[in-house]
This record gives C-alpha cells, sequence and structure tokens, in this order.
C-alpha cells in the first residue's frame, strides 16, 4: 500500500482527499502544521507527497526544494498542485508532476497511478492543462 504525505492548507480539500486515496487504497498521513514538513516526511518515508504550491504561510516550491535536498527523501515522487499554472517552475526545481486545480478525483489519480509506476526521476506534464477539458500526461526528461 503506497504511503502519501498530503499538504494541503484547506481543510475540507484535505479531508476530500485523504478520503479519496484512502479508498483507492493509498496509506494517507496530512503534515501536522506545528512541525516541520521535511522532519515529519523523514518519520514515515512516503512514497508520493500530494504539494499544494501555496500553503499559507508555507511555500510549497521552497518544501520541495528542502525535500530534494535531503538525502533520505531525494527519490520521494512529488506532485504538486495550484490554482495557477505553475508547472515549468515545479518541474524544473524536481517535481514529477504538476496539476491545475480544479482538477477532477479521475484525472489525480491518473497521474497519481503514473507518477507511482515510474522511475523516481521520471517527469510527467499535462498536455492540456485546462481543468474542465479531458486531459491526457505525457513523459518527459
Amino acid at each position: 500500500m503506497p504511503k502519501i504525505l498530503l499538504l494541503e492548507d484547506d481543510y475540507d480539500m484535505s479531508m476530500l482527499l485523504q478520503t479519496l486515496l484512502e479508498i483507492e487504497g493509498y496509506q494517507v498521513w496530512s503534515y501536522d502544521t506545528k512541525r516541520p514538513v521535511v522532519e515529519q516526511a523523514e518519520e514515515k518515508i512516503p512514497d508520493l507527497v500530494l504539494l499544494d504550491v501555496h500553503l499559507g504561510g508555507l511555500d510549497g516550491i521552497q518544501i520541495l526544494r528542502q525535500l530534494r535536498q535531503t538525502p533520505a527523501l531525494g527519490e520521494v515522487r512529488v506532485v504538486m498542485t495550484s490554482g495557477i499554472n505553475m508547472s515549468e517552475e515545479c518541474l524544473r526545481d524536481g517535481a514529477n508532476a504538476f496539476i491545475v486545480k480544479p482538477y477532477m478525483p479521475e484525472r489525480l489519480l491518473e497521474i497519481l497511478r503514473a507518477v507511482l509506476a515510474s522511475p523516481a526521476n521520471q517527469k510527467y506534464k499535462e498536455e492540456n492543462p485546462k481543468p474542465s477539458s479531458s486531459v491526457s500526461y505525457r513523459k518527459f526528461l
């Protein structure tokens, strides 16, 4: 059962995502806002981190960089999300994939499965990042 660390600051969204992912068979835990993210990730070593770019007072891009610089977490797969298309920056800084909000649950599950089934350094980019349209992903790099 793959382990996912969920970093989402919207409580309702976090609960919905956690429920969805648990139904799909993932072991999910949300980050504790009172402790450093990297410290929490090092304790459980997730298979994947689902990371929002904008986390209230935290910068998701900076968290991504910290994960990539931490030896025990450097190969952990990271899927980033935001309501603003920041795919180029996220992929450049080490994310495996980026998905624009709002997204359908099926889109999220599709990319999570693809990222988890691929080598740790494999990256995916949406071919059509418009939230309301059907989308496919292509491997690159």
